[in-house]
């Protein structure tokens, strides 16, 4: 059975920094797309990051480029979200999940964590 879990979420300053981590077991992780989804009160989920195989290829929605990096450790089975320079507009709970297509736009392959909730404070 495959699972993903989620860590790293907490209230955060506007500006600040915070790094989520995603966990897999029971699927081959080195051969799996991973995406970092997100979803705000009110709105639709909504995909913003994902990866392929290596730490060589992403695709990022143009709201988070240049500030949120995601990139993986095959080695530990986890995928990570570097979040910098938040911003109150951030505030969601966050998902990873397994990824069918990274591109325009995200799709997931029906995987998902149960999510950590990211608070964006002035």
């Amino acid at each position: 059975q495959v699972h993903l879990v989620e860590s790293g979420g907490g209230l955060v300053q506007a500006g600040g920094s915070l790094r989520l981590s995603c966990i897999a077991s029971g699927l081959s992780f080195d051969d799996t797309r991973m995406g970092w989804f997100r979803q705000a009160p009110g709105k639709e989920r909504e995909g913003i990051a994902c990866i392929l195989w290596n730490n060589s290829s992403t695709y990022y929605v143009d709201f988070v480029k240049g500030r949120f990096t995601i990139s993986r450790d095959n080695a530990k089975n986890t995928v990570y979200l570097e979040m910098n320079n938040v911003k109150r507009e951030d505030t969601a709970m966050y998902y990873c999940a397994t990824v069918d297509w990274c591109g325009d736009p995200i799709r997931s392959a029906g995987v998902w964590g149960q999510g950590t909730q990211v608070t964006v404070s002035s």
